[in-house]
């Protein structure tokens, strides 16, 4: 149902952010029920070997079950039906197996490795590969980190992972049947990790309250004369990885192909956009560099009304509509309806997974019939555009849990619980957001639109 209650520019005190949160660390039984959740997939699947790759750039589904990516190289898990498990590794991650969150064996491969270290194995690729069980008479699967969906292309025979190493599996393999097995991970309808426990769920707000935090720190230090770099000093926290690259951008984006925080300095008028994600939630923002409306360029004075008001009213439907046992599809006409795609855009899906990754994977698109659920991390990303004008943006992250699951983490997560009552609490006071039960911001920012960055009192509101 749309949200049509009047949608005003009003003051609004800023939201509570946490800051210096411990880290939840992953308990020894999630690891074990993530193997378990994974091999019963396999199984579900006719899978018999799952050799699953990844680099420091797409490392989430081997960090699933070991705890630990490749940082600068390659790394292979090799894990069979019974529940084996190979770690094959290059030479500088050697030494992280016996660290491993999964019981293995370990077998080198220096061709993971950095250009001119050494390579005096006395194996070939493939032989290395069949020592760590990869058979000719197998069904073996293939994870890379991304799903191929197209209705044009054999997805089955698709691989994402380097040429080297499927040429490598398929020698040691003659006559093994090969296939892609990234959906044994993320497939949104069936994907051992689009549902989280409840001590995922804690290791993930962790993530989402330390990007919402900063968001809020450099929205509040954007003023004229500030450089890009300045801003984006602020986005930095607690010396954790960034998942996507961070956006502190002021003016028109992108000169000279640079995508990084620049030294150009912010100016009266500028659109500017900011973007931090962490493990567990990305927190972005645009808007304008104004006090209000009167210092925006004539051509964009309407801006409220055109871009900021429909895409506000759009996100807080989404906020009041979405539970659990609703489809991917019907979450997605909801967007459609109150925000239609011919005339403002957006071209990707309204709502996706988040996890390790900033874009998991996502249930939601035009007809899906994949069931929302308790359990799912989901990323409010809603991007209009409208031609000339800045865009609109306060992407962040909920959960959705049904009633057992908010109960556990009440008496698990105590600390978190509270966060998540106050965030609640304050979007429906100063918002006037009513979020279901069944929905858990585990962003600060969750709702918190602010147009006109150089006056902090005001935001969007539908008192």
């Amino acid at each position: 149902m749309t949200v049509n209650r009047p949608v005003t520019l009003a003051p609004v005190s800023q939201p509570k952010c946490w800051a210096e949160q411990p880290s939840v660390i992953l308990t020894d039984a999630t690891l074990a029920e993530r193997k378990s959740r994974v091999l019963e997939r396999m199984q579900q699947q006719k899978i018999d070997t799952l050799i699953v790759y990844a680099d420091k750039e797409h490392g989430g589904n081997f960090e699933y079950l070991t705890g630990f990516i490749p940082r600068f190289e390659e790394a292979l898990l090799v894990l069979h039906q019974d529940g084996e498990a190979g770690l094959v590794l290059g030479n500088e991650n050697l030494k992280l197996a016996p660290h491993a969150r999964l019981k293995n064996r370990v077998l080198h491969a220096p061709w993971f490795s950095l250009p001119n270290q050494p390579m005096d194995n006395t194996q070939s690729l493939p032989e290395t590969l069949r020592a760590a069980g990869i058979m000719a008479n197998k069904s073996l699967g293939l994870a890379g980190w991304k799903l191929f969906t197209g209705q044009n292309d054999n997805v089955r025979q698709m691989f994402d992972m380097p040429a080297f190493i499927v040429d490598a599996i398929r020698e040691a393999a003659p006559e093994a049947e090969l296939r892609n097995a990234t959906g044994v991970f993320i497939s949104p309808a069936y994907g051992a990790r689009v549902i989280n426990n409840a001590n995922e769920l804690a290791h993930y707000e962790y993530g989402a309250n330390l990007a919402s935090t900063a968001i809020l720190r450099a929205l509040n230090a954007v003023e004229p004369g500030k450089t890009e770099k300045q801003i984006a000093s602020l986005l930095a926290a607690d010396g954790q990885l960034n998942n996507v690259v961070t956006i502190a951008a002021t003016g028109d984006r992108f000169a000279h192909a640079n995508l990084y925080p620049s030294d150009k300095q912010i100016q009266q008028g500028d659109k500017f956009s900011l973007t931090v994600s962490y493990k567990g939630g990305l927190s972005s923002r645009a808007a304008y560099v104004v006090e209000n409306e009167t210092q925006l360029p004539e051509a964009v004075s309407d801006y409220l009304d055109v871009v900021a008001i429909p895409y506000f009213r759009a996100v807080a439907t989404w906020l009041e509509n979405i539970h659990p046992g609703m489809t991917g599809g019907e979450l997605y006409q909801v967007i459609e309806d109150v925000l239609p795609k011919a005339d403002y855009h957006w071209h990707l899906n309204p709502g996706h997974l988040v996890a390790d990754e900033e874009w998991l994977c996502s249930p939601v698109s035009a007809g899906s019939d994949i069931l929302l659920a308790s359990g799912m991390l989901l990323q409010i990303d809603i991007i209009p555009s409208r031609a000339g004008y800045a865009g609109a943006s306060i992407e962040d992250t909920v959960a959705l849990a049904d009633e057992a699951l908010r109960e556990q983490l009440a008496a698990e997560y105590p600390q978190l619980w509270a966060r998540v009552q106050a965030r609640r609490n304050w979007l429906q006071k100063e918002v006037g957001i009513s979020l279901p039960e069944c929905v858990l911001p585990f962003s600060n920012t969750v709702g918190y639109l602010r147009p006109w960055l150089l006056d902090q009192s005001k935001a969007l509101s539908l008192k």
